[in-house]
């Protein structure tokens, strides 16, 4: 059988939706790593395949990295899986429920499919939840060294781990530099996702980001919200924040409880068969 995929980019953070039903088997972390080498395979940020059954959801859905390792949530993959599940005519312009590894997530595509707005869940900073080493705490401003420099950090989830230093300068080079040590500290059992961020105003922060499983991203949706719940819990931003990222802009609005609604662009790129000949070992 084909393996047959429809690729988008949500703001140049780029995935593959590959529907199970059109494969023979599941890929294997070797085989999604060729799939999504930029060389050797066709390039991606990460496979979403779905929809599966869900008991909790109208659809289900699995994320895989780059590196094959399997993630439990990703905003820009929730609305690139929404905007497939509208061009596949299987929603419409009604809200939607998708289960993930790392929750419940509600969607509604607007503008034809360009934008898509989505429930994310809410934020916690407890460390059992996140999960972050040692007793249990609330993880805002916590000092951690690395290459002899200190730095201060707080930790959340929002169905997976995120850590986010704020910062008065943050460069692409700083979180190459940092982001893997961040990544495989000691301190994050499950790894950890990394967002260097800078508030610009109430109503306005950047973020550079290091991907768990897939290294440095031009944009990321859970990193957005992660980060905007943090800024608003240090007293730096307003419940509106527009998150600015090298791939482009993502708006967050924070509820009371942490809760967590993002909006942001979908961008169809091709769709195809991938050639069985690109697993073949020469």
């Amino acid at each position: 059988m084909p393996l047959v995929f429809t690729k988008y980019h949500a703001l140049g953070n780029d995935y593959l939706v590959i529907d199970p039903k059109h494969t023979a088997a599941d890929l294997t972390p070797e085989q999604i790593r060729t799939v999504c080498h930029r060389n050797f395979g066709i390039g991606s940020d990460g496979i979403l395949s779905g929809p599966l059954p869900s008991k909790k959801a109208q659809f289900g859905l699995r994320i895989f990295n780059p590196d094959g390792s399997e993630a439990e949530k990703s905003g820009n993959g929730l609305r690139i899986f929404s905007r497939y599940l509208w061009d596949k005519k299987l929603v419409g312009s009604e809200e939607f429920s998708v289960e993930t590894q790392g929750g419940v997530a509600r969607a509604m595509v607007m503008q034809r499919g360009k934008i898509v707005r989505v429930e994310m869940g809410t934020v916690s900073f407890w460390s059992d939840q996140i999960p972050v080493a040692g007793p249990r705490r609330e993880v805002i401003n916590e000092p951690i060294h690395l290459r002899g420099e200190r730095f201060n950090f707080c930790a959340a989830t929002i169905g997976n781990p995120h850590c986010v230093l704020p910062l008065p300068k943050i460069s692409a080079d700083l979180a190459k530099q940092i982001g893997p040590l961040l990544e495989t500290h000691a301190r994050f059992p499950n790894r950890t996702n990394v967002q260097f961020m800078k508030v610009l105003d109430r109503h306005n922060l950047q973020i550079e980001i290091w991907e768990r499983g897939a290294g440095y991203t031009l944009a990321s949706g859970t990193s957005s919200s992660a980060a905007a719940a943090v800024a608003h819990k240090l007293g730096l931003v307003d419940r509106t924040v527009s998150v600015h990222m090298p791939g482009g802009k993502i708006e967050i609005e924070i509820g009371e409880d942490f809760s967590i609604r993002m909006t942001g662009g979908v961008t169809k790129v091709a769709e195809g068969t991938l050639a069985k000949e690109m697993f073949a070992r020469p």
